[in-house]
């Protein structure tokens, strides 16, 4: 390819262009990038990419790569020297990424001639943000139904065949194309970085991204699951237009710092080379969906099952008083966490004990587990329950309870004076008749059906019929005595809130 970046092969060369030519390495920076080769002094100037997962083996510093990804966006000038690159982009703006053949003459010759895969995925740069990146991404399709966080420009790409987007794995495009030939794709991001933020009210800074391929080759089968080349950069979205005016802030600070303060920078390039990484990781907490086309989900991402789905039998609810203690082993808390409907979350806390998940501030366990579970969990780990709409307190009353309460009160009134009435507490949460009736009839241990109607004694002692909307207004913890009366027509009660 006539744009091909060639890199050296001996250490030698890499010294002496450090050396002697150091000068002449900055001076071409921030020229345009085109269709021209790439000299070497850009390519040494370029910062050393430090893979926070996991570093290369030593031996891969030198060796010629066998493919280059260049994004065509220019890159943050406040990064500082040996620094990853930072590079801003507009959501729902079309970015050309160039796929380049950097092999050099004889190598991999099972290639040539044929298709090889790539999958793009664009994933969280923070590493806490990984771990949940599964319930960050179900928020984000909950607040943002029917988009997708990463798509392919087919119009305007080049080069690509038979391109897919996965519909449960929204963050994810692939295609097939020929190393041989021209190949550009063209990507969407639309997702922003501050959809990710822990708090919404204006001015946080929003999350990085990373834009990460991999590349696979066919095997004997026909699958593409040997893996070739994986590259990366570091992205923050921003809405329409908010890229270049981030863009522009930047080189306004950096106009305004002193000569020796500029050092410690690096300048902005007109282009972003994605930098060699690791693999995609095997994930466990997604659906496992083969990727859709070609016959050749790669195994090695075969991604594992997920935490429910609208056919999955819900556990039955957990008693009231499993609360979790300090002195929980691990593996009492991992039992706990599926006792409590949070099976998702046994591999995140493998090694927690109860002593460390109820350290978990509410924010810690929000971000761990998206908004929805993480406040669930939170509650549950301080035993908070839910508090009821309206509580009343009734007491029974009765002729047979009148008389044995007489009886009661003339053997106690050498002990104690008062009333000795013993009242229960109701909680409502509908605020209906129908749900007071149910109540009531556990309170009687009997059947609600039983229960004729139920009325309020008003002023002069009339009777009131009990309607939903005197429920409603009813006092927070009004005290009622309950009389029971037997209907005339048939074996049911009338129930009177005096």
């Amino acid at each position: 390819m006539a744009w091909a970046l060639k890199l050296p092969l001996a250490d030698e060369v890499i010294e002496s262009g450090l050396v002697q030519d150091f000068d002449a390495s900055l001076s071409g920076i921030g020229q345009e990038l085109g269709a021209g080769a790439y000299s070497m002094s850009d390519v040494l100037a370029l910062p050393i990419f430090k893979q926070e997962e996991s570093s290369l083996p030593p031996d891969n510093e030198n060796k010629i790569l066998p493919f280059q990804y260049v994004l065509c966006a220019a890159t943050s000038p406040a990064v500082k020297l040996h620094d990853e690159t930072l590079t801003y982009l507009n959501q729902g703006q079309s970015y050309e990424i160039r796929m380049l053949d950097n092999r050099k003459l004889g190598e991999l010759p099972e290639i040539n001639g044929k298709l090889v895969k790539s999958i793009f995925r664009v994933v969280f740069h923070d590493r806490r943000l990984q771990y949940t990146e599964h319930q960050q991404l179900e928020g984000w399709r909950w607040n943002r139904p029917g988009d997708r966080i990463l798509d392919i420009d087919i119009p305007m790409s080049v080069g690509i065949i038979d391109p897919r987007a996965n519909p449960n794995q929204l963050n994810t495009v692939e295609f097939l194309w020929d190393p041989a030939k021209r190949t550009s794709v063209f990507i969407q991001v639309h997702c922003i970085s501050t959809e990710f933020t822990m708090r919404k009210h204006g001015g946080e800074k929003g999350v990085p991204f990373r834009v990460q391929i991999d590349t696979f080759k066919e095997n004997e089968n026909g699958e593409y699951t040997e893996h070739l080349h994986s590259a990366s950069c570091q992205i923050k979205v921003f809405k329409p237009k908010g890229a270049d005016r981030k863009q522009k802030t930047d080189r306004e600070k950096m106009e305004k710092r002193t000569p020796h303060e500029k050092e410690k920078y690096q300048p902005s390039y007109e282009t972003t080379i994605l930098t060699e990484c690791s693999p995609w990781p095997e994930i466990t907490y997604v659906n496992n969906s083969p990727s859709p086309g070609f016959n050749s989900s790669h195994n090695n991402f075969s991604l594992g099952e997920g935490n429910g789905s609208p056919n999955h039998q819900p556990e039955p609810p957990p008693p009231v008083t499993d609360n979790l203690l300090p002195t929980t082993t691990p593996q009492e808390a991992q039992q706990w966490l599926h006792r409590n409907r949070f099976s998702t979350f046994t591999r995140l806390f493998t090694n927690f004990s109860g002593a460390d998940l109820l350290k978990l501030t509410r924010d810690d366990v929000i971000q761990i587990c998206g908004p929805a579970d993480g406040i669930r969990l939170f509650n549950a780990l301080k035993g908070r329950m839910v508090r009821p709409r309206l509580t009343i307190y009734v007491c029974q009353e009765s002729l047979q309870l009148r008389e044995q309460q007489q009886q009661q009160q003339q053997q106690q009134q050498k002990h104690e004076d008062g009333d000795s009435n013993v009242y229960h507490a109701i909680y409502l949460e509908e605020l209906t008749a129908v749900e007071l009736t149910e109540k009531i009839a556990q309170l009687f241990s009997i059947s609600p059906c039983q229960i004729s109607q139920i009325y309020k004694q008003g002023p002069t002692g009339i009777h009131v019929l009990i309607s939903d909307e005197m429920i409603q207004n009813f006092q927070e913890e009004a005290c009622f005595i309950l009389d029971t009366m037997k209907a005339e027509t048939n074996d049911s009660y009338h129930i009177i809130l005096k």
